[in-house]
C-alpha cells in the first residue's frame, strides 16, 4: 500500500516549540505527530463504542424494565475491584 500525506498544518510557533521541547531521544517531530493521531483516532473509536454500549443498554433496559440501583452498582465494582487487587 502507498503511504500518503496528512495536510500541512499551521500552527502558533509556541505550540511547536511546546511539542519539541517533549520529543523523546531520536523522536522526530513527524513521528510525534503520527503517534498523536494514531491516539486520537484510537480513543475516539473506544469513545464512540462506549458511548453505543451506554445506548444499547439503555434501550435495553426501557425494553425489559429492568434498572439497577446506583448502590448495587457501585458495590457490585467495589467486589471486581477487590477481587482483583486479592490476587
Amino acid at each position: 500500500m502507498k503511504s500518503s500525506n496528512f495536510p500541512s498544518v499551521r500552527v502558533d510557533p509556541s505550540l511547536r516549540e511546546a511539542a519539541e521541547k517533549v520529543l523523546e531521544s531520536e523522536e522526530s517531530l513527524s513521528s510525534f505527530v503520527e503517534h498523536s493521531i494514531r491516539y486520537q483516532i484510537q480513543r475516539r473509536n473506544l469513545q464512540r463504542t462506549f458511548i453505543e454500549r451506554g445506548l444499547a443498554a439503555a434501550a435495553e433496559a426501557r425494553h425489559s424494565g429492568e434498572y439497577f440501583s446506583t448502590d448495587d452498582v457501585l458495590t457490585e465494582l467495589d467486589q471486581i475491584i477487590d477481587s482483583h487487587r486479592s490476587r
